[in-house]
């Protein structure tokens, strides 16, 4: 269920993003989406994102900067290790100069840059680019 909730929100961005929209209203949320949208935030592809009232369902906020062209979140768990992931990355993604594969380790929601310098592996939650 949780991984449903990430590919809708994705979802919802991507068609945002594609319709021109500034901000995209992103509902029902869970701990990954925030996670992932830090992940975003810090590579530069959303602006900022606000979480309200996150005691209930929640909604979450997001100002799009125009730069996602895809985002998908993988509704199977794969364990990836630490040496496959450039492996991977380069199968998932279209070039080697942009997008980020989003995986969860035991030291938190990393990119696949940070897994590498920390050299953990873990469960591939998505990518985008």
């Amino acid at each position: 269920m949780g991984r449903r909730i990430l590919n809708d929100a994705l979802r919802k961005m991507v068609n945002a993003e594609r319709r021109g929209k500034a901000t995209a209203l992103l509902q029902p949320i869970s701990g990954v989406v925030v996670s992932f949208l830090n992940i975003m935030k810090h590579r530069g592809y959303i602006k900022k994102f606000e979480v309200i009232d996150p005691h209930r369902v929640g909604k979450i906020n997001v100002e799009l900067h125009g730069r996602i062209k895809d985002c998908k979140a993988l509704t199977y768990r794969q364990d990836i290790r630490s040496k496959e992931i450039e492996d991977y990355r380069i199968r998932m993604l279209p070039t080697r100069q942009w997008g980020y594969v989003v995986i969860t380790t035991p030291n938190g929601v990393l990119d696949h840059e940070e897994a590498i310098k920390q050299n953990v592996g873990g469960q591939v939650l998505g990518f985008f680019h």
